[in-house]
C-alpha cells in the first residue's frame, strides 16, 4: 500500500495539501475535519483528472493511505484541550513558553526541537496503546 504524505499547516485553522497532487487542498477548523475533507478532496480531484484525461500520479494507481505530516504549530493545536502545553513541555523537555511561541508561529523550532516534540507525542501514544484492558 502506497503512503501519500499530506502536509498540514495550522494558522488559526487547518490547511492540507499533497505535493504530488497539485491543486488538491482541504481546509477545516479541526484536524479530524481536515482529514475527512482531504479524503473527499482527493477522491474528487482524481475523478476530475480521470474525466479530463489528465495523467494520474503512479502513487494513486493502486491502494493508498493518506498519512498526515503536521507543521510545528499544528502539533500542539491538534491536541489543545486534550494535552496542555505544560503536559507537552513535561513530555518533551521543552520550555512551555517556547512551545507557545512554536504553536503561534512566532518562532520556528530547530529540527531537533521539532523532533523532540514528535518523539514525546509518539512516546505517549505508544504508552497509551500498551495500556491493558
Amino acid at each position: 500500500m502506497e503512503k501519500i504524505v499530506v502536509d498540514v499547516a495550522f494558522e488559526g485553522g487547518y490547511g492540507a495539501s499533497i505535493d504530488i497532487l497539485p491543486g488538491c487542498v482541504a481546509v477545516a477548523s479541526s484536524f479530524k475535519e481536515v482529514r475527512k475533507n482531504m479524503e473527499a478532496a482527493v477522491a474528487m480531484h482524481l475523478s476530475s483528472m480521470r474525466e479530463d484525461g489528465d495523467p494520474i500520479p503512479d502513487a494513486f494507481s493502486g491502494e493508498y493511505e493518506l498519512v498526515y505530516k503536521l507543521d510545528t504549530p499544528a502539533l500542539p493545536a491538534t491536541y489543545d484541550g486534550i494535552l496542555t502545553k505544560a503536559a507537552i513541555a513535561r513530555l518533551s523537555g521543552i520550555n512551555e513558553k517556547r512551545l507557545w511561541l512554536y504553536a503561534t508561529g512566532l518562532k520556528k523550532p530547530r529540527p531537533a526541537q521539532r523532533e523532540k516534540i514528535i518523539r514525546a507525542l509518539r512516546g505517549l501514544g505508544q504508552e497509551l496503546i500498551n495500556v491493558a484492558l
